[in-house]
């Protein structure tokens, strides 16, 4: 059956409903706490559940670095950078995300997201790998030659990569996976986003407890013809940064824009997000078929506001209870909002005060430990240093 193709006003019209139109200054003041500014781009933070409270902290060219009582350890817990790509600063490529297993305290199996070099390939720019490590007697330091690829994905263009790895409540791997790059998605008749026989626009979930990984049951793809069945939602352009709730389970997303839009997602299983017939809430490519399906976003922001999503946490720890509930996420270049659940169709966007900001900052990521606290990863560029802070409660 041929598509319709897209109303435009009325996509427009019911998507303008639920979304809260202005940003408000939030009441909440907050701190930061350093914990050290001696990285080199930090992208990914994991705290496991060993009971040993210690934060790893992924750099972009390839090494895994411990913050152990506070302080940033000297020896790697892991270093495979000869491996990683990363060409310059500000490359989307590298090690993006890391991690670790439920049982890790047993097994101490924990999971990479990297960019591979490859062999000049025709159609292929380099290979985005998940590999399983193990670590080593010393608990400080990862066992290299446990190393096994996972799975491994051919990118066509250098950016848009997702990266971003976590296990959901239901002890499944989902791990996010930009367009694959390039301008508009132009990747076949509707673009990678929109096609379901590729793993490019997506969040998957599989089952890493099967060799090399299992297919859940009842992701919703798994007997649709034509479809990768490790999908578990679609329409991404690049979804940098994921998390749970870990109250209620829900799935966050930051979708990464073109050149106009960001947006929060709640991701369902089975949900269509939209790209690359919309950015954020706004048509895209009104000659697209009306895909009739998408799920909106629950905010969008444009370029007056920033230039890059960092996705980041619902907020369950006990040091701020201000914050208590709101999903902390912020921008590179620099400023940090929370989203407040008013109903089922409205969520309140603020700006975060934060005292006392680091001069000129990226914001490449965030963190949560087993506490529920919130971590910064940025990037200081008056000194060019990568830092990990926590937040704290202000004055």
């Amino acid at each position: 059956m041929k598509q319709r193709p897209i109303l435009m006003f009325l996509a427009l019209t019911s998507m303008a409903i639920s979304l809260a139109a202005q940003t408000t200054e939030s009441p909440v003041k907050v701190a930061l706490r350093l914990l050290t500014d001696q990285l080199s781009y930090p992208t990914a933070f994991a705290a496991p559940n060993d009971k040993t409270n210690r934060l790893f902290v992924c750099e972009q060219k390839g090494r895994i670095r411990i913050i152990k009582n506070g302080t940033l350890t000297t020896t790697p817990f892991l270093d495979f950078s000869s491996e990683v790509l990363m060409m310059a600063s500000g490359d989307e490529m590298g090690l993006l995300g890391l991690a670790f297993h439920p049982q890790y305290a047993k097994n101490g199996k924990f999971y990479v997201y990297f960019s591979k070099r490859i062999p000049k390939t025709p159609g292929i720019d380099h290979k985005s790998i998940v590999r399983e490590y193990t670590t080593s007697a010393n608990k400080d330091l990862a066992d290299n030659a446990s190393a096994k690829d996972v799975l491994v994905i051919d990118e066509p263009e250098s950016n848009h990569n997702g990266g971003d790895l976590k296990f959901g409540p239901d002890g499944l791997l989902y791990i996010t996976l930009g367009d694959g790059g390039a301008y508009n998605d132009l990747h076949g008749e509707i673009g990678n986003g929109q096609s379901l026989n590729t793993l490019l626009g997506k969040i998957l979930r599989i089952d890493v407890n099967q060799t090399p990984y299992g297919i859940p049951a009842d992701n919703p793809f798994i007997n649709k013809e034509n479809a990768r069945p490790e999908v578990y939602a679609y329409g991404f352009r690049n979804p940098w940064r994921i998390s749970f709730d870990k109250q209620n389970g829900r799935l966050f997303a930051g979708d990464v824009g073109q050149k106009n839009w960001e947006e929060v997602d709640i991701v369902t299983k089975g949900g269509n997000y939209g790209w690359r017939v919309r950015e954020g809430t706004h048509i895209k490519t009104p000659s697209d078929p009306d895909p009739r399906n998408w799920i909106n976003p629950i905010t969008d922001y444009g370029r007056q506001e920033g230039i890059s999503i960092t996705g980041g946490f619902v907020y369950r720890g006990k040091q701020i209870p201000a914050l208590y509930g709101k999903y902390i996420f912020g921008d590179l270049m620099g400023p940090v909002w929370t989203l407040t659940d008013v109903n089922k169709e409205l969520w309140k966007r603020e700006k975060l005060s934060i005292s006392k900001e680091p001069g000129q900052w990226q914001i490449y990521s965030f963190g949560e430990d087993q506490s529920g606290e919130i971590y910064l990863l940025a990037n200081l560029l008056d000194d060019d240093k990568g830092a990990v802070y926590k937040l704290v409660k202000g004055q």
